[in-house]
């Protein structure tokens, strides 16, 4: 029986997880190393109703997606298979977003002390200046090569000190400081590594990037088309309007000292016959308009009485010389 029954048990995980594999194909890939049992449950209550939590073990995982891979060859589960490395889960959105499961993971984000031999995630420095400590746990400092002195009666840096490095790993003497000195500088809860979409598995940076940034790289490409198009004399979709664009401005600048006109370029022809009507239209250049105008009449004033000025000098010097 109790065979029967993981065979049982088993046999449901492995339904449950192709089923949301195809049925629901939007998860994250989450890393949930030192997350903690009540973390989890946290997690799992704050997201109920709006997405599945599903963890397992990987060997169970990589089964599961084999087989679901020669049930459905076209859902990319052989590439979600390949992703499960390390101690990871899935979550499946099934009536929300994924940027609102990944903001329900920041909230749920425990802080915890550096253990001896752990790999550091962060970079840190003890700053300058008092730690409350007394004189006697000086051996701490010394064992890291830390400059420290004594000022009314606590230990006190002279100046700052790199204590943990990313990517190193935490010394004994390291961990037992930062203990004393009550300071948790790691941050634990599910990180999200990949986020499975569609059959297509990518890393989750690519979540980051805004709808904005997409538009304009998108608008950047269809301006290269275009150009790249004109340039070779080949049409798309891209550069005909460019191509029209253009035609059009030869074919008003072709009519526009003859009689012959045609409905779209008349208000060309309008604009060239009359343009101070289309300036009184447009109270920028109207307003500047005048304001040129006035500029030029004081020019010509200026010349005019410098004209008169050097007449007078002229009689004055006729007149006594």
């Amino acid at each position: 029986m109790p065979n029967a029954e993981k065979l049982a048990k088993k046999g449901a995980y492995f339904t449950k997880l192709i089923n949301l594999c195809i049925d629901t194909p939007n998860a994250l890939i989450v890393h949930v190393d030192h997350v903690a049992s009540k973390q989890m449950q946290d997690i799992r209550m704050e997201l109920r109703g709006k997405a599945i939590v599903l963890m397992g073990k990987n060997t169970m995982i990589r089964k599961a997606l084999s087989i679901g891979h020669e049930q459905f060859p076209d859902a990319g589960l052989d590439k979600l298979r390949a992703a499960m490395l390390g101690n990871v889960g899935f979550i499946f959105a099934t009536n929300c977003t994924l940027d609102d499961i990944r903001e329900t993971l920041k909230n749920h984000r425990k802080p915890a002390a550096a253990k001896s031999g752990q790999v550091s995630m962060v970079d840190m420095e003890l700053p300058s200046g008092p730690t409350g400590m007394d004189p006697s746990q000086t051996a701490f400092f010394q064992a890291l090569n830390i400059g420290t002195k004594i000022v009314k009666g606590q230990i006190e840096l002279i100046s700052s000190f790199a204590i943990l490095k990313d990517g190193e790993k935490v010394t004994p003497s390291a961990a037992i400081l930062l203990n004393k000195l009550s300071v948790k500088p790691f941050e634990y809860g599910m990180e999200v590594q990949q986020v499975y979409q569609d059959g297509s598995v990518f890393a989750a940076a690519v979540l980051d990037i805004k709808d904005e940034v997409l538009i304009q790289k998108f608008m950047a490409g269809v301006a290269n088309m275009a150009a790249f198009s004109r340039e070779i004399g080949v049409p798309t979709e891209a550069s005909i309007p460019h191509a029209f664009g253009n035609a059009f401005r030869n074919v008003a600048a072709l009519v526009a000292d003859i009689a012959f006109t045609f409905k779209e370029v008349e208000k060309v022809k309008l604009f060239l016959s009359d343009p101070e009507a289309f300036a009184a239209a447009n109270p920028t250049a109207a307003s500047g308009a005048p304001a040129a105008g006035a500029g030029a009449a004081v020019k010509k004033e200026e010349k005019a009485a410098e004209v008169e000025e050097e007449e007078e000098e002229d009689m004055d010097f006729d007149l006594f010389g």
